[in-house]
C-alpha cells in the first residue's frame, strides 16, 4: 500500500518528530474548522472543537497506522466531536444568528469578478439560504454532504468517516439532495 503524504508525515509524528505535526495542523486545521462550523453554525465552538480534533490526534500518534488516508482518520474525528456535540447541545447552544459578524468568521461568500452591488446582496441571500437548508438536513445526512461538496472526498472515504457502507453513503447523499431540491426549488 502506498502512503498518502499526509499519513507519512503522521507515521513521523509517532516516531516522535514534532515538526511533522506542525505541518499537519498548518494543512489541515483550516478546513476541520469550516467543516465544523458547517455541521454546528457557530464559529467559536467550532474553533473550540477543532483544537480538540488534533488534540485527539496527537494522543493518539502512538497508536496510529496508516490503515487508511490521514483525511478519512481526522474527518471522522471531526465528525464524531460534531455529532456529540450537536446531541448534546440539542441544537440551541450552537444555534447563531445568520447576520451575526466577527472578525474570525470564514468569509461568508466569495468574491467573484466585481459584482454589482444588487448581484452580491441576491448571491448572500441565496447562499444564506442554501446555509439554512443545508442546516436542517439530519445530522448523518448533514455531515455525508459537507464532507461530499465541500471538502470533496470520495464515497469510499465518507463512508469510513461515518462507519458505514458506501452505498449507506449514496443513500444519505440522495434523501439529502432531494430533500435540498425541494427546499430550494422556487431559487432554480
Amino acid at each position: 500500500m502506498t502512503l498518502d503524504c499526509d499519513a507519512e508525515l503522521m507515521l513521523r509524528v509517532k516516531d516522535g518528530d514534532g515538526a511533522s505535526f506542525g505541518v499537519l495542523l498548518e494543512k489541515h486545521r483550516t478546513p476541520v474548522v469550516h467543516f465544523l462550523y458547517r455541521m454546528l453554525q457557530n464559529y467559536a465552538v467550532a474553533e473550540e472543537l477543532g483544537q480538540e480534533v488534533f488534540l485527539r490526534v496527537y494522543r493518539s500518534r502512538e497508536s496510529y497506522e496508516a490503515s487508511a488516508k490521514f483525511t478519512t482518520w481526522l474527518f471522522r474525528i471531526a465528525t464524531h466531536l460534531a455529532l456529540n456535540a450537536l446531541r448534546d447541545g440539542k441544537n440551541e447552544k450552537f444555534q447563531e444568528r445568520l447576520d451575526d459578524e466577527s472578525p474570525d468568521m470564514p468569509a461568508r461568500q466569495v468574491s467573484d469578478a466585481r459584482p454589482t452591488v444588487e448581484q452580491r446582496m441576491v448571491y448572500q441571500v441565496r447562499l444564506d439560504e442554501v446555509r439554512r437548508a443545508v442546516a436542517t438536513l439530519p445530522e448523518k445526512q448533514r455531515a455525508a454532504v459537507l464532507m461530499h461538496k465541500y471538502e470533496e472526498m470520495e464515497y469510499s472515504q465518507i463512508a469510513k468517516v461515518l462507519s458505514c457502507s458506501e452505498s449507506a453513503v449514496k443513500s444519505l447523499l440522495f434523501r439529502a439532495y432531494e430533500t435540498l431540491r425541494a427546499r430550494l426549488a422556487h431559487m432554480a
